[in-house]
């Protein structure tokens, strides 16, 4: 049934994250009670998979707006992801029309992620819903108009954490 088929994905998704190809994030709920309701947000681990089945070479992923968003947007995650291991936890956010790319947590300590590859503008009002929800956190802009890629993936997930309170 339903649950067999379920299960059968989820081990699916388990034996990619072991590899490092995929992973699912859960919807990040603030509550470890709801975490489980939204359906995980696929994200893929080695860009490489993503170029491959473009078959798009460098020139040709830059050019196309769209897939270059996607490739530094599955970068920045997948940093965030191998680097955060395995004292942070990484989640997406959604609520409506309001969004941020990526939600990195340390217990209370939250980072609200925006990546910006040029294909669309900053989320300012999804960063602003998700501290309505949750509180204050560290609002981190990820590429145009914020921490640069090569600084970015210079350091490890935990810095971009917010001071202890």
């Amino acid at each position: 049934g339903e649950k067999a088929h379920t299960a059968t994905l989820s081990h699916y998704l388990e034996l990619m994250t072991q590899a490092g190809l995929l992973t699912g994030l859960q919807k990040y709920t603030g509550s470890k009670l709801r975490r489980r309701g939204s359906s995980p947000k696929l994200l893929v681990l080695n860009t490489a998979m993503m170029s491959l089945a473009n078959g798009a070479d460098f020139v040709a992923a830059r050019q196309d707006r769209t897939h270059w968003g996607r490739l530094v947007e599955s970068a920045v995650g997948a940093h965030l992801f191998n680097t955060g291991v395995p004292d942070c936890q990484l989640y997406y956010w959604s609520e409506a029309s309001d969004e941020v790319d990526f939600v990195l947590a340390r217990g209370r300590l939250l980072t609200a992620i925006e990546v910006k590859s040029g294909r669309k503008r900053a989320h300012v009002r999804g960063f602003d819903a998700f501290e309505n929800a949750f509180g204050q956190c560290r609002r981190l802009v990820v590429g145009e108009g914020g921490i640069s890629l090569p600084e970015f993936f210079s350091f490890p997930a935990e810095h971009w954490l917010p001071e202890k309170p």
